[in-house]
């Protein structure tokens, strides 16, 4: 079975946790993605920003995206895997913690991002069928 790291999108890019949300979005539009790691100044993993933590927890309650930080939205530990952990571990990391993406992390470093659709593209029907129940329920 394959590593994490053969089938992860590598390079992710940060946001940083003092950056505001309006930038973060924009970021996200850019790189057309819908989640991006917050990274602190040490750089560090702190947590992850979605599209919808914007939607939610800021736009729908009033708030203004400008004035907030993305480290202002990083709650607890970011669920991550290892670079070289296997294709397995990461479906049961994904299906465990019902997750649809997952930090790549290689010692301290963050060195990608696994989505779904990275394990849809390398793995078997049979075993992506199980991770989207799981994270869909």
């Amino acid at each position: 079975m394959p590593t994490v790291r053969d089938l992860m999108s590598p390079e992710a890019e940060c946001v940083g946790e003092g950056e505001n949300l309006v930038t973060a979005a924009r970021k996200m539009r850019d790189l057309d993605v819908g989640s991006l790691p917050i990274c602190g100044d040490d750089n560090r993993l702190k947590g992850v920003l979605t599209d919808r933590d914007i939607v939610i927890k800021v736009v729908a309650e009033g708030n203004d995206p400008g004035s907030l930080t993305a480290g202002e939205l990083a709650q607890g530990k970011p669920v991550t895997i290892g670079a070289d952990d296997s294709a397995e571990e990461a479906l049961r990391t994904m299906s465990e913690h019902q997750v649809r993406r997952l930090p790549v992390i290689d010692g301290h470093d963050l060195v990608g991002m696994l989505s779904q659709a990275d394990v849809a593209r390398h793995l078997p029907d049979e075993k992506v069928g199980e991770v989207l129940r799981a994270v869909s329920r």
